[in-house]
């Protein structure tokens, strides 16, 4: 099924109407296609910094596994628990704005300090898991910062795809039949004027008059 074209208004008028609307859609495209290449820079940075936040989190987390593992092993899963508190980390996000798309540029988490005592074991286990924290808050940023940016990289490539494949062709199509239409009707006139010019001053006229023939002589005939 095919999709209808626009709803052109007739005559002189609808070309100027698809004109308009094709110097619009062609200018759009342009605008289209200038923010996908600045999100495509953007996404290239974004993937980087997501690697590198991510691969920092995996060696923050097994470092912290590793130290909860010895505090465990050295001062019990009792000492574990009295160590911990009911306190809570303080997030903070900063935003960033890139073609008009707000996306979380950063991330820094506040640890309230300590209010039991530790055993050194205990401590590498604390400051590991806080590394660790910190480290999956950067993680989780960049992750989403990079969900946002891809999300409205595929939007702009599927309104680009279809301002520059559809849009702008059917504009062009009904562009050059309505200038087509346009030309008939202005030979059609232009046929019919001379055809009524014609009418009116008359055809030109042809003198019917039959010159007489010289007369022939008989022979011996007198002069």
């Amino acid at each position: 099924m095919s999709t209808p074209g626009p709803a052109v208004p007739p005559g002189r008028a609808g070309r100027l109407w698809l004109q308009r609307r094709l110097e619009t859609a062609r200018r759009g495209a342009d605008l289209l296609d200038r923010k996908l290449r600045i999100l495509q820079g953007e996404l290239a940075r974004l993937r980087e910094s997501a690697t590198q936040a991510a691969a920092e989190w995996d060696r923050c987390q097994a470092d912290a596994d590793h130290c909860l593992l010895r505090a465990g092993m050295l001062d019990g899963q009792r000492a574990i628990r009295l160590a911990a508190d009911s306190s809570f980390a303080d997030v903070t996000i900063s935003y960033a704005t890139t073609m008009g798309i707000r996306f979380p540029a950063g991330a820094t988490c506040t640890i309230p300090p300590p209010t039991a005592w530790d055993s050194p074991a205990l401590t590498a286990a604390r400051h590991a898991q806080r590394a660790a924290l910190t480290a999956a808050v950067r993680h989780a940023a960049a992750a989403q910062a990079l969900r946002v940016i891809e999300a409205e990289a595929a939007a702009t490539r599927y309104r680009f795809r279809a301002v520059k494949d559809r849009w702008i062709p059917r504009l062009e199509q009904a562009l050059g039949e309505v200038t087509f239409a346009i030309e008939e009707q202005e030979r059609a006139d232009a046929a019919r004027l001379r055809l009524a010019t014609t009418t009116l001053t008359g055809a030109p006229r042809r003198d019917h008059r039959v010159r007489p023939r010289a007369a022939h002589r008989l022979p011996g005939a007198l002069r």
